[in-house]
């Protein structure tokens, strides 16, 4: 019986440690696996280009097509379809087997070509086209983008180049690369955060045609409430007053009429001269 019972735990500890190697080695595949391996491109296809596209490089397709590409601008950023890369670098590639074909991914972690006309970019930021062909900058608006930074840019890059903006002046801005998470989407800004409440935050740009600041706002919303207030004393004085005189005497309703004109001519112009007060400071300040 001793003879068993140790038999059944031999066997049991023989199990049990088996059992443990095979955990071991199962959390090893995934501990030591190069971390290259998650970040390399698992799949490209071959596009048509009519240019010289270099690696890194943001493409757009043709409009009306599928299988052309070129460098992408802020004009085709709507288009915007992946990134150029190396013919050998990625897992899987689909060729034709052209020669004037690049490839060009739409995942994975890759550097792109990317300059700073939209200011510093920084690690989370979102890539698009800008106005030099097939280079990337910061998101700062709604529009359709290439992927997330994972980097930041520049750091100690001394590339320049210039460019000519929709105006017709000339910028120097620095080029560089980034790497990038590759995953086209569409990125909308989100509102700054401030006192003021978006629908009256529309108004007030509507109204001065641009983006106004919190504190013409605000004086604008004073002049309203002060006026409101005023006009409002002004129609109950008006209101009262003409009640008790005509009950006082029938034969004052043509004095009556008179203050009543009289006072909707001093409300108009009070109104007036409000309107015309938020209006200035709303575009002036």
């Amino acid at each position: 019986m001793a003879t068993g019972r140790a038999k059944m735990a031999g066997y049991l500890n023989l199990k049990s440690r088996r059992l443990r190697v095979v955990l071991l080695l199962v959390l090893g595949s995934f501990v030591l696996v190069p971390a290259a391996a998650f970040a390399t491109t698992l799949i490209s296809q071959g596009y048509l280009s009519n240019g010289n596209l270099p690696t890194g490089s943001i493409v757009s397709l043709e409009h009306n097509s599928s299988t052309v590409v070129d460098a992408a601008t802020t004009a085709t950023a709507s288009n915007i379809l992946g990134v150029v890369i190396d013919s050998g670098g990625s897992q899987v590639s689909i060729s034709s087997g052209q020669s004037n074909q690049v490839q060009v991914t739409t995942n994975g972690i890759e550097p792109v070509l990317v300059s700073d006309i939209n200011g510093t970019i920084s690690q989370g930021d979102s890539i698009t086209a800008s106005p030099i062909a097939g280079v990337g900058m910061k998101a700062t608006g709604n529009t359709k983008v290439v992927g997330i930074a994972q980097d930041t840019f520049p750091n100690n890059t001394s590339d320049q180049q210039t460019y000519n903006d929709q105006s017709g002046q000339k910028h120097n801005v620095k080029l560089g690369q980034v790497s990038v998470l590759v995953n086209v989407a569409y990125y909308y800004k989100q509102p700054d955060k401030t006192l003021i409440p978006t629908a009256l935050q529309n108004v007030a740009n509507a109204l001065a045609g641009k983006t106004v600041n919190s504190l013409p706002i605000i004086i604008s919303v004073v002049i309203f409430i002060v006026t409101l207030i005023v006009v409002a004393s002004m129609i109950y004085a008006l209101i009262h007053s003409s009640i008790i005189s005509v009950g006082r005497n029938p034969m004052s309703q043509a004095a009556v009429y008179r203050n009543v004109i009289q006072i909707s001519g001093l409300v108009i112009i009070i109104l007036a001269v409000a309107v015309g007060a938020i209006y200035m400071v709303l575009t002036k300040f």
